[in-house]
């Protein structure tokens, strides 16, 4: 399974544009890999950009012309450096300093072209507005291994005597401004998270498990773009949840302000009734008494009325909120069924295609189905470039594994060959040693299980007779 798509954004340092190695070792580091090695014989793979659009490929003019471009537009110095400000409450808050160009370390895979990252640059340039300026994509660093790679390591190879694992990668430049107005772009979480599936939507980093080798059709991107629906449904409905936990507390709120107005009136009444009995004794108690009592049921009304008042605040509050809430999940719903017809019009343009790539080209789907199944066998992408590319025949040793029979058999000198069926011209299969590899592994099968009848029975026949 290919590895997950990430890109990593941070303040570029334009002190030189071929500084780009030393970032990458830089970045290596920071995620975890002791040492990075670069093999010159893979160096011919690597690739870059440079955008004609802004004359001199020197970052450090480019951002000269940046600073003197925030002068005009502003009328202000461009701030490079971090400072500090005193806030509302007094506390000193940290201002990060301009960065006005920002660097991005992408993941991809060992087929990705500078094609490719150039379509996401501009991409990420349509949505907000940040333009590439320099594209570099690494294909010849990574780190040697100790030994032999792991068996479901599929990418690393053999360079002269020793084990090497790659670590494919693409560093893009960007100029972070927008120039209309002299101000850096606000990008926020939401937005980064969406880059990041644009990246994973464009350079196909994530893939499902492999299906068997059963021959059916199937489109693996198609099972990526429902999964991503799916988790983008997820988010929306979290979102949902989160909003009905907020008018269940205010509705919580409003029942107890309502049970203590309750209490108040309850409370108002009694004063009311010793007001009336007073009344009917100030004679006997002076009119002082009398005056502080009407006094405090006055006070205890007003106290009432400024309830009332927070309660109708409340209710507007909560309306409002219902609305604002109601008028989210519209739009997200809106924006998720029109990139589900989007993906649906995509999927259904793949599928033509890949009716048509079988139809032009009969012999496709056995040519794919083959491609599994010698990667299921334990083949790597050479071989199998050998095998039905080439169409050559390649003598192997080692062991290969048997799906239907999940285990593996060892091989010495064998010959594979894909051929086609000798009863179906429209079939292939693969051989060794000119026969069928389905019947090989039955036929080594059968020789395991009689070797171990053998070893069981021979014991049996030197116990002797008992009288």
């Amino acid at each position: 399974m290919a590895t997950k798509s990430s890109i990593h954004i941070k303040p570029c340092n334009v002190a030189s544009s071929e500084a780009h190695n030393r970032r990458t070792a830089e970045y290596m580091r920071n995620i975890g890999k002791s040492k990075v090695y670069v093999v010159s014989e893979l160096s011919a793979n690597n690739e870059q950009w440079i955008n004609p659009d802004f004359g001199n490929p020197e970052l450090q003019a480019h951002y000269e012309d940046i600073k003197r471009m925030v002068k005009e537009k502003t009328g202000r110095a461009m701030q490079e450096k971090e400072r500090e400000r005193k806030g509302k409450n007094g506390k000193i808050i940290k201002v990060a300093g301009c960065s006005p160009i920002r660097e991005g370390v992408l993941l991809v895979r060992q087929d990705t072209t500078l094609a490719d990252v150039h379509k996401f640059g501009e991409e990420c340039q349509k949505r907000w507005g940040i333009t590439p300026l320099q594209i570099f994509l690494h294909k010849d660093e990574g780190h040697w291994l100790n030994g032999q790679p792991d068996q479901e390591d599929r990418e690393s190879f053999k360079v002269g005597e020793r084990w090497f694992k790659p670590n494919y990668h693409a560093h893009i430049v960007f100029d972070w401004m927008n120039h209309d107005t002299g101000k850096s772009r606000k990008l926020n979480d939401d937005d980064m998270m969406q880059m990041q599936t644009l990246a994973s939507d464009i350079l196909l980093m994530e893939r499902g498990k492999s299906k068997a080798v059963t021959g059916k059709e199937h489109l693996e991107r198609n099972d990526f773009i429902i999964e991503k629906q799916k988790a983008e449904l997820q988010r929306i409905e979290a979102i949902k949840r989160h909003k009905e936990q907020q008018v269940n507390l205010a509705e919580q709120e409003l029942r107890q302000v309502k049970s203590e107005i309750r209490t108040d009136k309850l409370k108002s009444a009694a004063t009311d009734a010793a007001t009336v009995i007073a009344s009917g004794v100030g004679s006997l108690f002076g009119s002082g008494k009398m005056k502080k009592l009407e006094q405090s049921n006055d006070e205890l009304r007003q106290e009432i009325a400024k309830r009332d008042k927070g309660i109708d605040d409340l209710k507007a509050q909560m309306q409002r909120m219902q609305e604002q809430h109601g008028k989210q999940i519209r739009n997200l719903q809106g924006i998720h069924n029109q990139e589900l017809e989007a993906k649906d019009k995509e999927i259904s343009r793949l599928n033509t295609l890949l009716e048509k790539a079988f139809k032009w080209f009969p012999m496709l789907k056995e040519m794919l189905r083959m491609e599994k199944l010698c990667a299921a066998i334990g083949f790597t992408k050479e071989m199998i470039e050998s095998l039905l590319t080439k169409k050559e025949a390649i003598r192997c040793n080692g062991r290969i594994y048997s799906e239907e029979h999940r285990r593996k058999f060892d091989i010495k000198n064998d010959i594979f060959k894909v051929e086609k069926n000798p009863t179906d011209d429209t079939k292939l299969v693969l051989t060794i040693n000119m026969q069928p590899i389905g019947e090989w592994f039955k036929e080594q099968l059968g020789k395991l299980r009689h070797g171990r009848k053998e070893a069981i029975e021979e014991p049996k026949k030197n116990r002797g007779f008992k009288l």
